[in-house]
């Protein structure tokens, strides 16, 4: 399996990247990176991790970056020659399977858009995140790809968050909520109104609207909402958990009775860290483009990074692209070219 690394990107690439491409060229051997950033200022780390003329392991050169404070456009108008979007051209042209990011976001949506295009049917892809719940884990789509959406879109990423549930969780019927102000199906904006329609129309295992209480409740595997939605929320989770992280550290460092406890129970507070522990998977999948896109954190770590690659190269082998557009033709949710209804609607 290739997989292309945004070498570029990420708060602290190339040198955070290049360590993670390391890592999983040692852990796993049926992987080959095909490695794209400016050759100048990659090679110094290439040799210091040890990769220079590694057999799995090619470079290509990128002369520019997109910065963290562009817009997205730059990747596919004003940065042609940016890493990511080279990267996505090697993906295009077929030579590697997935794509690996830790970069502009947005860049790497609108440039994985363009250069790789969408599965045969789906008209927007969609950030699926892994968020940490009472007795397990549920997943968030959109994230933050699209933050106008219409109801087909919505229902278009249910059947996307229903693949990556299957895959992540091996659960045959994912039960799938759709975000909202209210329980009814009269509760909500015209968006989530319409989307309810559809959706209870799909053969899906939908459960209704889910409200913003419901979600650290498990009461559903995949939650649906638009990405301006779902990014305001993912934001806000890891304000609050950096927040209540140092909220405890103040509470137990008042006195020694209260440093001594914590002490105690630091192993308590690790598994706590450990739940909502994106490193463990790397990136938040693109769905709904033609091939596989991670898109990283862009303080990812190297383990983050290792990780990344780890999940593109499962994803590829699992065929999630082939559930999405099976699923999807099953539901009645594929498009036509110029057309933006459901068959049959």
């Amino acid at each position: 399996m290739r997989i292309a690394v945004d070498a570029m990107g990420g708060d602290y690439a190339p040198a955070v990247v290049i360590e993670g491409v390391a890592h999983a060229l040692r852990d796993f051997t049926d992987v080959e990176v095909v490695l794209v950033g400016h050759i100048e200022k990659i090679s110094h780390y290439l040799e210091k991790f040890e990769l220079s003329g590694h057999r799995r392991l090619e470079t290509v050169h990128a002369d520019e970056v997109v910065e963290m404070s562009e817009p997205s456009t730059s990747a596919i108008r004003g940065k042609k020659n940016s890493s990511i979007t080279i990267a996505a051209g090697v993906v295009n042209d077929g030579k590697a399977d997935a794509i690996v990011s830790a970069g502009h976001t947005g860049a790497a949506v609108a440039a994985t858009k363009i250069r790789i295009r969408m599965l045969e049917g789906i008209e927007r892809p969609a950030i699926a995140t892994i968020m940490p719940a009472i007795g397990g884990r549920f997943i968030l789509i959109d994230a933050g790809a699209n933050t106008d959406c219409r109801p087909l879109h919505l229902a278009q990423f249910a059947i996307m968050g229903e693949a990556y549930s299957h895959f992540s969780f091996n659960i045959e019927r994912p039960k799938i909520g759709l975000l909202s102000v209210g329980g009814e199906d009269s509760k909500g904006n015209e968006l989530t109104k319409e989307t309810f329609k559809l959706l209870s129309k799909m053969p899906v295992n939908f459960i209704g609207n889910v409200e913003g209480h419901d979600l650290f409740e498990k009461k559903a595997d995949v939650v649906v909402c638009d990405g301006f939605v779902g990014n305001v929320l993912l934001k806000s989770c890891e304000s609050m958990a950096i927040a209540t992280m140092h909220w405890l550290k103040d509470a137990f460092t008042k006195n020694t009775f209260r440093k001594t406890g914590a002490i105690l129970a630091r192993n308590a507070f690790r598994d706590l860290k450990a739940v909502a522990d994106a490193e463990e998977y790397g990136g938040a999948p693109l769905l709904g483009l033609n091939k596989i896109c991670i898109i990283g954190h862009g303080s990812s770590s190297p383990k983050a990074v290792r990780n990344a690659i780890k999940v593109a190269n499962e994803f590829v082998k699992f065929g999630v692209n082939d559930y999405i557009s099976k699923r999807a033709a099953e539901s009645g949710m594929l498009t036509t070219r110029g057309h933006s209804e459901p068959h049959g609607q």
